[in-house]
């Protein structure tokens, strides 16, 4: 009997003691995941407007005006990835209705310009470009049509449910559909030359719009202004806010909690939402100019510029989307691609080297034999370090092989489990005495702490003080800015 009693006892401890933790709020899907790992991507806005030399095209201009002398979509896809860019989206239908794909749903489409001939299919280009250089691709198709006559009535919805779904058929797999929340107003119209106005949070039928994404394209991530996969950070500045919760609440008609394009410009857009009901991660947006399409007279954002909205976005658990703007040849202009390959310079020499490789590290608290402090110097964001269940608090020691400089702290939520830590400091070992460098709330998929200026350390701490659950951290780093 005291031998069953002892092998029960054993049995309990062991099944106890690998307990698994359970996921706390709202929690990433697998297409989202699969988003949070892109980080950095852009958004190419290309149609008869940029011969315009406009930034909203009226739906009025002639197809004959879409005429690139030299389009080279590898040309603009190589230079994205020069960027340290892993995905582009194509705008396939701005505002102005231009389709970019010989589509049956309108006649206003690349078929009836001068382009390859009316024989081209400039999205079906950028897509076997991008999947040549190993980068994901997505749409854009503007629910907003300002040259096609039937919008603003019932005859619309299914032309615009047809044009997606030409696009989810022919052009591979999507990791994003994007959905401007730019809806209704003056436009040409088929010459009618009026306004219309629409109620956005139900003329697009969204419910059964966005069944036919997740049934055609289950991985693409549907972004709009609040939702519903991925949300806007509320600016067109390519920032989010300090604090920067992944999750989120958008309000929807009658006050019901849901996703509807155009009930944007949240107060709570740029800094989410604690304890929202959905995961619905920021994406910033930002162009490299400062309009979405080419202008002669702008200049690109220099590399320095781009690597500060890098830290501010990407470092604050969001993503950056990165307006790329061909010219009226349809390449990227030099100074564009001088700045795209300088700004992934930086970023790729100042993450080469996590400084804190090879360093010990003690916490005052550790789970189990599997979530371990070292896991989180092994480069791999699915092992993670943490706390046993009733542990809400804990420090990590961080001693270094030897002293280092750094200027950028980078810390990692294992997100599959939700974002749970709500405050933190760090502390550097100085004089003989533990110093505060930083104190914070939200970490999520990532936060890149950028310092005033470097400091010398061999020795740190971080002090999380406030999670409402167990911890749980899966990557810590170090790092020295690149100096070009």
């Amino acid at each position: 009997m005291k031998k069953i009693f002892f092998c029960c006892l054993f049995l309990y401890s062991f099944i106890n003691a690998q307990k698994a933790i359970q996921p706390y709020g709202a929690t990433p899907s697998e297409r989202q995941l699969a988003w949070h790992d892109i980080e950095v991507y852009g958004l190419i806005h290309f149609t008869p407007t940029t011969f315009e030399d406009k930034e909203w095209g009226y739906g009025d201009a002639n197809p004959g005006i879409f005429n690139p002398t030299d389009f080279d979509a590898e040309q603009i896809v190589k230079a994205a990835k020069s960027g340290g860019l892993k995905g582009v989206i194509l705008v396939a239908k701005h505002h102005d209705g231009f389709a970019l794909w010989p589509t049956k749903t309108t006649a206003y489409n690349v078929s009836k310009s001068p382009f390859r001939n009316g024989k081209g299919d400039l999205v079906k280009e950028v897509q076997l470009a991008a999947q040549k250089y190993g980068l994901k691709f997505g749409i854009y198709c503007s629910p907003w049509d300002r040259n096609n006559p039937e919008y603003g009535t019932s005859k619309y919805l299914p032309i615009y449910q047809a044009q997606l779904k030409e696009l989810y058929s022919n052009y591979g797999n999507l990791f994003m559909s994007w959905h401007d929340g730019a809806n209704g107003g003056d436009g040409y119209y088929g010459g009618a030359r009026e306004t219309r106005s629409i109620d956005n949070t139900v003329y697009y039928d969204w419910k059964n719009t966005w069944a036919i994404t997740r049934k055609m394209q289950s991985m693409a991530n549907i972004f709009s202004d609040v939702g519903l996969d991925i949300r806007w950070v509320g600016n067109e500045e390519g920032h989010a806010s300090e604090t920067s919760w992944a999750t989120f609440t958008p309000t929807g008609p009658k006050g019901k909690s849901e996703a509807v394009p155009g009930q944007a410009n949240y107060p709570q857009s740029p800094t989410g939402i604690r304890n929202g009901k959905f995961w619905m991660p920021a994406e910033c947006d930002v162009p490299l100019r400062k309009g979405w399409f080419f202008h002669v007279q702008e200049k690109p954002k220099s590399p320095e510029v781009l690597f500060d909205l890098y830290l501010k976005s990407v470092g604050h658990g969001a993503a950056l989307d990165l307006g790329l703007a061909p010219d009226t040849r349809g390449r990227l202009h030099e100074d564009d691609v001088a700045a795209l390959q300088a700004f992934g310079t930086i970023i790729k020499q100042t993450f080469a080297n996590n400084l804190a490789k090879g360093a010990m590290i003690k916490s005052s608290n550790t789970r189990d034999k599997v979530h371990i402090p070292l896991t989180l110097l092994d480069g791999d964001k699915q092992s993670f370090w943490a706390t046993e269940d009733k542990v809400k608090q804990a420090s990590l020691e961080i001693n270094l092989p030897s002293s280092q400089t750094f200027d950028i702290i980078s810390l990692q939520e294992f997100i599959p489990l939700g974002q749970r830590i709500e405050a933190y400091n760090i502390e550097v070992f100085k004089d003989n005495a533990w110093e505060k460098i930083y104190e914070g709330t939200s970490i999520g998929a990532k936060r890149l702490i950028k310092l005033r200026q470097p400091l010398t350390a061999s020795k740190l701490r971080l002090n999380i003080t406030q999670s409402p659950v167990c911890i749980t951290l899966s990557e810590f780093g170090l790092y020295k800015k690149a100096i070009l």
